[in-house]
This record gives structure tokens, sequence and C-alpha cells, in this order.
């Protein structure tokens, strides 16, 4: 079984929080709805579970606390990649420097200098090189293996 997260429960996730977050930073109500750039009668319909913050401002959110424990808990520590792939499909980057998965990662699959790990929290996939850097994200874990062979066969070709 496959188990994918979309952008509507990266949202639901981020609305459960919002509240830890705001109480994590000693925000008040009007101090956190005014940095959201929200009103506060949303912020407020949010945290009673009656609204919902939306992809934009749940981005946003995340953009903005970037340092905030309780979304490194919620998510794995790895919001940014999660935040692309489900903006870009199969989400490719300029190879990133990573910390090798000692923190939320599994290792799913070894080939060669690559290898696949999927982060144990929000079930996402990446591919890292031997040196840590993140070629590749996302959700589709077959998308992955298929660049991951692609990876593997610019090794071989450019060998011959």
């Amino acid at each position: 079984m496959v188990i994918f997260m979309n952008r509507e429960e990266f949202v639901n996730k981020i609305d459960g929080k919002v509240k830890l977050i705001r109480t994590e930073k000693g925000f008040t109500q009007d101090k956190m709805a005014e940095v959201l750039g929200i009103s506060k009668k949303t912020l407020l319909q949010v945290e009673k579970e009656r609204g919902s913050l939306g992809w934009t401002t749940a981005v946003a959110l995340c953009t903005i606390f970037k340092d905030s424990e309780i979304l490194d808990s919620a998510f794995g520590g790895e919001r940014l990649q999660i935040i692309l792939s489900l903006a870009f499909e199969n989400y490719e980057e300029n190879y990133d420097k990573t910390r090798g998965g000692k923190i939320w990662w599994q290792d799913i699959e070894l080939q060669g200098k690559y290898k696949i790990q999927q982060n144990i929290i929000s079930k996402h996939y990446r591919i890292l090189d031997d040196l840590d850097r993140r070629i590749s994200s996302s959700f589709d874990f077959e998308y992955l293996k298929k660049r991951l062979n692609e990876l593997k066969n610019d090794i071989e070709t450019e060998k011959e």
C-alpha cells in the first residue's frame, strides 16, 4: 500500500498545530494573526477547528516558523522538501547537502553511490548521493526507483 500526503492533508496537519506553534513562540492571537497576514477571526476559527489556513498561509507559516520544534516533530524536519514535493510533482533541485538521514529517515534502497530514504513521519522519499546531497524528492516511490536507475545508468555510461 502506497501512502501519499496531499496538499489538503498537509494543510490539515498545519491547522491542527497553529495554537501549539503560537504558544511555542509566545504570541498572542493578535500577534499571530498579524504575522500570518490573516484576521484574528480567521485564526480563532482555525484554532477552534472550524476553519482552515489554506495552502498559501500554511506554506507561509512553515516558512516564517522554520525553527519550530512543533513543526519539526509533525513533519520530520523536512517541511520545505514536503512543500516542494507537493507544489511540483517529482521535485528535483540543485543537490543540497543534507545530514544524511541520521534523524527522521530510514534507508529503503541502496544502489552504488545512491540511496533512497523515506521520512519516518511524512512518508515522503528522497535520493541522496554518497556525499549526502539530495538529488530528488517525491511522494512517488516508483518515480524515485526509476530516477535511481537513470542515475545508475548515467554513471555506467560515463565509465564507458
